[in-house]
């Protein structure tokens, strides 16, 4: 175990996906208010391009899937990163809204190319009795994106101007994340003359322990029919609050900057939640363990909304922050474990586009909640009844005989 090739792969995505959400996801934000003063834009112009990004990389979820388990990540990452760094120097030299729109449609493609989904696939094929482990580790490491990219490009903007902060960005990310796609990543153990878990070659766990479901028999089981509800509830869940976090604690009484810091620290209780939830699920049935972190969240939101003052605030953002990072690697794990690592890629890309569709829709329906209704409880509660919704779904999973 200690020479196996896997753990190499893994420290390398570990890094690569660290500097890709940090620069192509969370660095986003420091580039709006400066965009707009310079190029006279609204800030729905500006934003609009992102969740265009979105979209786009979501759709692309299946074929991106469906190309890692024939022909491994090494290619598509690889090309992905060289993309993802041209797109953004393109991104720096903008000067019309037509020309924005068309680098970020490309950048969802490159988004789709390097950032977890792929990743995933890639574990998925390398491990399966130390799958946990994996995944806590490169989750826990990539967690740490926003922390880093956030104010490494807001020093940027700050003192280069935004579009050479974007320059030394698009050379960051094709000069640290290519050379380790290029040269660290192989489609399977026995590439490298090795099983699955470090196995030797030719043992009974050269390959893995598991039959895999075909993609087929895959979306017609009532497995991924639960997966599906439960996943793309939580999405909906996630990118709602994503959203309207901050306008919700503002119309409860707080601050900008204590709204600001409150959704900021649900980002720091991600990390233990990722480090307490993903190992739990490789001792108890995975799909109980998920269901307990869709069932904090509830809780979460039922704080910020029955819990008045900071006790409310302080509960939410602990329970709601746990759950919130346990969540990805959860998926990751439960689709593997259902259904088998063959064909990972393009079963997860399907549950991706279902997941897609929830993300679009949620912003627009709370926010259409909470101006029907004048209030944000209603809103909040519908929230609340989806983490539920997702609990529930994802309790009645049946892993296959369980490690």
């Amino acid at each position: 175990m200690r020479g196996y090739y896997g753990w190499r792969i893994v420290g390398a995505l570990a890094i690569t996906e660290t500097v890709s959400f940090g620069i192509l996801y969370y660095a986003f934000t420091v580039f709006v208010t400066p965009m707009r003063e310079t190029l006279g834009w609204s800030t729905a112009s500006v934003t609009g391009a992102y969740s265009l990004s979105l979209l786009i990389s979501g759709l692309c979820a299946p074929l991106v899937g469906g190309l890692v388990d024939r022909h491994g990540a090494r290619l598509l990452m690889s090309g992905g990163s060289l993309l993802a760094g041209a797109l953004l120097m393109a991104w720096s030299f903008v000067e019309t809204p037509s020309a924005f729109y068309l680098v970020f449609a490309g950048m969802g493609v490159a988004s789709a190319a390097v950032l977890y989904e792929p990743a995933f696939a890639v574990i998925a094929l390398w491990f399966e009795r130390r799958r946990s482990a994996a995944l806590t580790l490169l989750t826990f490491v990539g967690g740490f994106a926003s922390v880093i990219f956030i104010p490494v490009a807001a020093a940027l903007v700050e003192s280069l101007g935004w579009r050479d902060a974007l320059r030394v960005l698009a050379l960051v990310q094709v000069l640290v994340t290519f050379p380790l796609h290029a040269l660290v990543l192989r489609h399977r153990p026995s590439d490298v003359g090795q099983g699955v878990d470090g196995a030797p070659e030719g043992t009974a766990r050269h390959v893995a322990a598991r039959p895999s479901a075909t993609p087929r028999e895959a979306f017609a089981s009532a497995d991924f029919r639960r997966l599906t509800i439960a996943f793309a509830a939580s999405m909906a869940v996630i990118l709602a609050l994503g959203v309207h976090l901050v306008p919700i604690l503002l119309r409860r009484g707080l601050d900008p900057l204590e709204a600001a810091g409150a959704a900021a620290a649900l980002g720091v209780m991600a990390l233990p939640g990722r480090l307490i939830f993903t190992p739990l699920g490789a001792r108890y049935p995975r799909g109980m363990v998920t269901a307990s972190i869709f069932v904090l969240q509830a809780f979460g939101l039922a704080s910020l909304l029955l819990v008045p003052g900071a006790w409310g605030v302080g509960a939410f953002v602990v329970l709601f922050g746990a759950g919130f990072g346990a969540i990805t690697p959860a998926r990751a794990a439960l689709v593997a474990e259902s259904f088998g690592s063959v064909h990972y890629g393009a079963i997860a890309g399907r549950l991706m586009i279902y997941g897609t569709a929830a993300r679009a829709a949620a912003p627009v329906a709370v926010g259409a909640a909470v101006t029907l209704t004048g209030s944000d409880a209603v809103a909040i509660g519908v929230l609340a009844a989806l983490a539920f919704a997702a609990a529930w779904a994802v309790s009645g999973v049946g892993s296959r005989t369980h490690p």
